[in-house]
């Protein structure tokens, strides 16, 4: 998951930022207002650039509501969770009826916050379940473990937020550049071939099927109702 945190506190930034990344998430860090309306609102590739923004309130330059306001008035449909130390009701309230998907008063609980932000992603996704489910293989976000016809598979950081992007969504193409934004941010090297090496270290555990090349586009895992169209022409294994 793709998250842009919005946050002018050094120390509470760098804190959230490290956490998330150990958690498996990638973030993109903005220090004000206007930075983080620029980067909430920019889109790559056809498609929002982020799964998730977690926003302070009290930015420089422009408030948080008004970054939450503006982006809804945008049509981005990114969910948003409010940080901040602003713990009356009103400043909820008005939060939410801004355009906040959740709320979370600081100081806060760094599990708290990851358990949140999964939820989000679930509902975004119109999932209840907490596992992501493709025919025998099974994904659990929260603790980044995989199983294959009932049995663990170790995936690193990157492999699982590559074949979850892939499962989340049986039957979107997905071209390299769109699946480099899913694993790296800002302050990541990307090599050259980092996604195919991924993809092939992927066949390699759970079959050359899962995961289809469509050439000169992208890769895909195909719809389970077999539908050809999900996969396209001339794709390769």
């Amino acid at each position: 998951m793709r998250v842009l945190l919005v946050e002018d506190d050094a120390m509470i930034g760098d804190s959230v930022k490290l956490a998330l990344r150990q958690e498996g998430f990638t973030v993109d860090w903005v220090r004000d207002g206007d930075a983080g309306l620029a980067a909430a609102s920019t889109a790559q590739h056809g498609q929002a650039c982020y799964d998730l923004i977690l926003l302070d309130l009290g930015l420089p330059r422009r408030p948080g509501l008004d970054v939450l306001r503006t982006l809804r008035a945008r049509g981005v449909p990114t969910p948003v969770l409010i940080l901040t130390a602003r713990d009356a009701v009103a400043d909820r309230v008005a939060g939410l009826n801004a355009g906040a998907d959740d709320y979370l008063v600081k100081p806060f609980d760094l599990q708290e916050l990851a358990a949140r932000m999964h939820a989000l992603a679930r509902r975004a996704a119109g999932r209840a379940e907490p596992l992501v489910s493709y025919g025998d293989i099974v994904l659990n976000p929260t603790t980044r473990e995989a199983t294959h016809r009932g049995e663990p598979v170790r995936l690193s950081a990157r492999e699982f937020a590559l074949l979850a992007a892939l499962m989340a969504r049986p039957g979107k193409v997905w071209s390299v550049p769109q699946l480099q934004e899913r694993l790296y941010g800002w302050d990541d090297e990307v090599g050259s071939n980092t996604v195919e090496v991924y993809i092939h270290a992927l066949r390699k555990k759970f079959g050359a099927a899962l995961i289809r090349n469509i050439r000169g586009v992208g890769y895909v895992v195909p719809r389970l109702d077999g539908d050809a169209a999900s996969v396209g022409e001339g794709d390769t294994p």
